[in-house]
């Protein structure tokens, strides 16, 4: 299940900037992972060559420092459950990615802003407000309602 943490977030165990964290702690195998090689393709539009080198078709080949803040938070969100992560860092274009991660394993992470899951149903616990929403309109009325962002 997903859990979504709006606002400032302070906890031990939360991680402001997945960007950096990342360029000093994945695994070579993280980014050969099946999901991680479809997240690559997808948000950034390029290809996995190996553990170390991507194609994109904007840089050309490229370290896996270089993929997008973006892609970096969630290969971090299915393959580190020990820490939350800012997803502001993410774009839109990553919402579906969240939530397939989440229908895996619970994940909880951070946004300051509200991310468009999509028209359909999801189940979303909002931990601010000890909520759980199931669709879009749910999640916009609650998070404008309460003005948690």
């Amino acid at each position: 299940m997903l859990k979504i943490y709006y606002g400032d977030l302070e906890a031990d165990n939360y991680i402001f900037n997945p960007d950096v964290f990342f360029n000093n702690s994945y695994e070579d195998e993280w980014i050969t992972d099946q999901l991680s090689v479809q997240m690559i393709k997808d948000v950034d539009r390029s290809d996995v060559i190996g553990p170390k080198v991507i194609d994109s078709p904007f840089l050309g080949s490229i370290p896996v420092e270089r993929l997008s803040g973006g892609v970096k938070t969630l290969i971090l969100m299915n393959n580190d459950s020990e820490h939350i992560f800012n997803a502001s860092a993410c774009g839109d274009n990553c919402a579906k990615w969240i939530l397939k991660i989440a229908e895996e394993k619970d994940l909880t992470i951070r946004l300051g802003y509200l991310m468009d899951f999509g028209k359909g149903d999801f189940e979303i616990e909002i931990l601010n407000l000890g909520k759980t929403v199931h669709n879009g309109l749910e999640l916009a009325e609650a998070v404008l309602d309460n003005h948690l962002i």
